[in-house]
């Protein structure tokens, strides 16, 4: 277990008030009715709180073994789901609170079944269930299940197991009721001592704690990673813990405390905070009703002090949205021929970005659906931003994927972007759409820039407004208010290159001698290297120039400039557009103003792009 630096942790200093608060408390009788128990030190005490990412806190006798008692039987009704099913579960045991004790013999006037699992008639019946050729086999995958819980392999402690084994005559007058009713098909006796070796397994504290955050992190253990129980059946023990785990104290204790959880007559209390941590409590002092006094005290403590009560779970922000915008308010990093950004500012409102934060789970993503469908009529682009996304479920990934199925459908592009953190997301619309290449065109972009970039050029292709040559210098920023002579002085002075795809065309700290026109394709600048740990700062494509601020300054090129695709460019040397001042002294100024409107114009966007982004986060 790790607990390292948990020594000056406030969680870990709260955790030593209660003990020390709480270890004076004498009230209450260790269990004799198994003789074994009563040889436990009434004074043993330890508590043990588990997270789900594996994090533990532990004081007092947190590492001392006793027997798990009734605390074993949410976790084998979790294995008899696993094995026959919950339709066949309810048929053999139900699920409604009894009020009675744990050992009542409490069985359905009509069908004979027990009322639920959590009582004994209910946890041998659940015994019973657990899929096996021989009473062995089933103890031992019973054992199996439980170490996958502890992450450890558990034993039984046989001096527990034989105290109870001699008597437990109710029990086993149990067991031949219930095979009385058919509720039990195989031999009772044989069933019931597997009930009683369950009931004797050896656990700590610590082991109910990571238990607890295992059915807490969706029924995996946040330690070992190894799953426990079927996802899908997690919410059904955690179900029956919370409306029957603590017998006739179980209205009490889920208004008080507000989390499923399970006593055992050893001493023991299991409390489950889904999605957040498990409790391990020991003290053996018992209350009339079997549950441990110090374990009520110090949960019902915790669950005020660090508001754990589930019907009172953390403010979680309903607007999930963090950022919307357009591409007519925010383009992409592409730096764009002149007509291309007209045609933008025109038409961008079609395509949308939604950021989005925070968890997403049903009441968090509702909203952005429908803000998305109500956002544009005909949207022609939808980019999902899920860069601030710290956890996703299954409701909501499903709820995503049929949004994109939609939007689709209205011959929208859409793209779930920055999900590398969120493999439910991606693993969910694998499963729900079933359609491989549906999936792998929503995932194809890891940036949102990458994906404004893509539905920009739709659209622009669309409305055939992309600029695919650049031969007419007239277009260019550049040569904005040459006059027809200038123009064709100007034309004589560049020269034609052609760049293979992946070929460096400017390379980052050399020196600067030139100026590069892009009259076809699409380069890329990357800050530090073109491929792996580098990173894509922006894209120019026909109509532009790159390489104007080191063409200035006469600094090294301060990145590396790279052809994505077939490209060419019109090049000036920094010689020949030095010679223009003795010249053509007016073409050299028209020029340099043009190359400094166009550095102020990028400038410009980046001042825009910071004022929507702060405005809308404000």
């Amino acid at each position: 277990m790790d607990n390292a630096g948990s020594r000056f942790s406030p969680i870990q200093a709260f955790l030593e008030f209660l003990h020390a608060k709480y270890a004076p408390l004498r009230e209450g009788e260790v269990a004799t009715y198994i003789p074994e128990l009563a040889t436990a030190d009434p004074e043993a005490f330890g508590i043990c709180v588990a997270t789900t990412d594996g994090f533990v806190y532990e004081v007092g006798a947190s590492r001392q073994e006793f027997t798990i008692q009734s605390i074993s039987k949410p976790f084998v009704y979790g294995l008899a789901l696993d094995d026959n099913g919950p339709e066949w579960m309810m048929a053999k045991v139900g699920v409604e609170p009894s009020g009675d004790a744990f050992n009542a013999i409490s069985l359905h006037k009509v069908t004979g079944c027990p009322l639920n699992p959590m009582i004994n008639t209910g946890a041998i019946a659940t015994t019973g269930q657990i899929a096996a050729d021989t009473p062995q086999q089933r103890l031992e995958r019973i054992l199996q299940m439980f170490s996958l819980y502890a992450g450890r392999r558990l034993r039984i402690d046989q001096d527990v197991y034989l105290s109870e084994s001699r008597t437990g005559h109710r029990n086993r007058a149990i067991g031949h009721l219930l095979r009385n009713f058919d509720v039990l098909t195989d031999e009772p006796n044989a069933t019931v001592d597997t009930y009683f070796q369950q009931c004797a397994i050896a656990v700590t504290c610590g082991d109910l704690a990571l238990m607890g955050a295992t059915l807490a992190n969706q029924g995996i253990n946040p330690l070992t990673g190894v799953r426990a129980i079927r996802e899908d059946h997690v919410e059904n023990v955690l179900s029956v813990m919370a409306s029957c785990g603590m017998y006739d104290f179980s209205g009490g204790w889920i208004y008080n405390v507000g989390m499923p959880a399970k006593s055992g007559v050893a001493g023991g209390v299991l409390a489950v905070l889904p999605g957040q941590l498990g409790i391990g409590v020991y003290s053996p002092r018992l209350d009339t009703q079997g549950n441990s006094v110090r374990a009520l005290k110090v949960c019902e403590e915790l669950s005020r002090a660090w508001e754990l009560h589930q019907f009172n779970p953390p403010y979680c922000p309903q607007n999930s949205r963090r950022l919307t915008y357009t591409s007519a308010q925010r383009t992409s990093s592409r730096t764009r021929h002149p007509a291309e950004r007209e045609h933008l500012r025109a038409s961008g409102h079609l395509i949308h970005v939604v950021e989005m934060q925070s968890n997403l789970a049903f009441s968090t993503t509702e909203p952005i659906i429908r803000d998305v469908i109500g956002s544009a009529e005909k949207p022609r682009g939808m980019i999902l931003d899920c860069h601030h996304v710290t956890s996703i479920n299954r409701v909501a990934a499903r709820l995503l994927a049929d949004l994109a199925r939609d939007l689709k459908s209205r011959k929208c592009d859409v793209y779930f972007t920055h999900t590398s953190r969120l493999p439910m997301l991606k693993a969910q619309v694998a499963t729900h759409l079933a359609d491989s290449d549906l999936c792998a065109e929503l995932f194809r972009y890891h940036s949102t820039d990458a994906a404004l970039e893509q539905c920009e050029d739709l659209l622009l292709g669309e409305a055939r407004a992309q600029h695919t040559s650049g031969k007419n210098l007239r277009e260019f920023e550049i040569t904005a208010g040459l006059t027809e002579e200038e123009l064709a002085v100007f034309a004589s002075l560049l020269t034609d290159r052609h760049y293979a795809s992946g070929e460096v065309i400017i390379r980052l700290g050399t020196e600067s001698t030139n100026l590069f026109l892009i009259t076809k394709g699409v380069v890329g600048v990357w800050l530090g290297a073109v491929t792996g740990e580098g990173r894509r700062m922006g894209s120019f494509s026909v109509g532009t120039m790159v390489g104007e601020m080191a063409f200035l300054d006469g600094e090294k090129r301060s990145a590396n400039v790279v052809a994505e695709g077939d490209v060419e460019c019109a090049v000036l040397e920094i010689a020949t557009f030095l010679a223009l001042q003795q010249s053509h002294p007016t073409l050299h100024t028209k020029i340099l103003r043009n190359i400094g409107i166009s550095l102020a114009t990028k400038l410009r966007k980046l001042n825009q792009d910071v004022t929507i982004l702060s405005a809308q986060r404000d």
